[in-house]
């Protein structure tokens, strides 16, 4: 509610609170002004006929029934007077859910904060080593990571395959833990314009499937040899790419977003754009350490299960 922009809004949500619970009273005094007759005397009807037979008969509802709908009113009116409920009027209790989640943060960083202080100060190899903080690192991806790496962090398309060990900025530990603490921003501008006609896009296409050794049209490729030169500047003459720029290796047969002849077309003609946000502010850097580990160990499994051999 403090997101209010005008005052307007907070006015306008205390009315329609406010009047649902007076129409809601009105509705049932309404009701509860109906006598209940004698067995002696005949029972109304509302005038409702079905199957020239079924009539619907003016009984009122139990007075049990009717006095658990006042005790509801009733509860609602003190809820709103201690509890947030009424535009910006934070109740008399001043509680918020904010100040709740605050509260259990603390909780959590007295309880686990040494230990991920603990995890902070070891190397990452032996942090992935380490069959405990893996296990937490694991939950930490599952929660924050699978929504676009997938749970198995293999990725989808326009989202990194984490286990193959092809890397856009490098897969070196402390490279992972800068990814997810500053996060990344990938940028291909639209090449079309610079490689030529549609015709110089597609032997350009075809010149790149080539570099991976994946089917492509002889003739094509030659052709599209000469006009990749205005793709070296970030891929590089032999298109192996170049991890200070997150330019992908166009050699190594793993795609981002597909490797077919007509998604290589899109991708100069159009470009892509990509981020991956930044989680050092929310998860702060003992966590991010102890993730950073447990995405290095995805792709190199035997090297941290060799580390933790030499643990042991």
């Amino acid at each position: 509610m403090a997101d209010f922009t005008s005052g307007f809004w907070d006015l306008y949500i205390s009315l329609i609170t406010i009047l649902s619970i007076l129409g809601c009273g009105i509705l049932l005094w309404s009701q509860s002004v109906h006598k209940v007759r004698s067995k002696d005397e005949a029972v109304g009807t509302t005038g409702h006929i079905w199957d020239d037979d079924l009539t619907e008969l003016n009984t009122p509802m139990p007075r049990w029934w009717m006095w658990l709908f006042y005790i509801t009113i009733v509860f609602a009116l003190v809820y709103l007077v201690l509890y947030p409920g009424l535009g910006s009027n934070v109740g008399k209790l001043g509680w918020q859910s904010s100040g709740e989640y605050k509260q259990e943060l603390k909780l959590a960083q007295a309880e686990y904060g040494p230990l991920f202080a603990k995890y902070a100060s070891q190397d990452l190899v032996a942090v992935a080593a380490d069959p405990q903080a893996n296990a937490i690192g694991e939950r930490l991806f599952l929660t924050y990571c699978a929504q676009c790496h997938g749970s198995d962090a293999r990725g989808a398309k326009g989202f990194p395959n984490l286990t193959d060990g092809d890397w856009l900025y490098g897969g070196e530990p402390s490279v992972i833990k800068a990814t997810i603490m500053q996060g990344r921003a990938g940028h291909m501008p639209p090449m079309g314009a610079a490689v030529g006609s549609e015709k110089d896009i597609e032997n350009v296409a075809h010149y790149v499937k080539s570099l991976s050794g994946s089917t492509a049209d002889p003739i094509k490729t030659a052709f599209g040899k000469g006009k990749f030169s205005a793709c070296i500047a970030c891929h590089g003459a032999g298109g192996t790419g170049n991890p200070m720029l997150g330019a992908p290796n166009l050699a190594d047969k793993v795609w981002l977003y597909g490797g077919s002849a007509e998604t290589i077309v899109e991708t100069i003609r159009k470009g892509r754009s990509n981020s991956m946000p930044a989680f050092n502010d929310f998860l702060g850097e003992p966590k991010v350490h102890v993730l950073a580990a447990y995405v290095w160990s995805l792709s190199n499994p035997a090297r941290a299960n060799k580390s933790e051999l030499a643990q042991k």
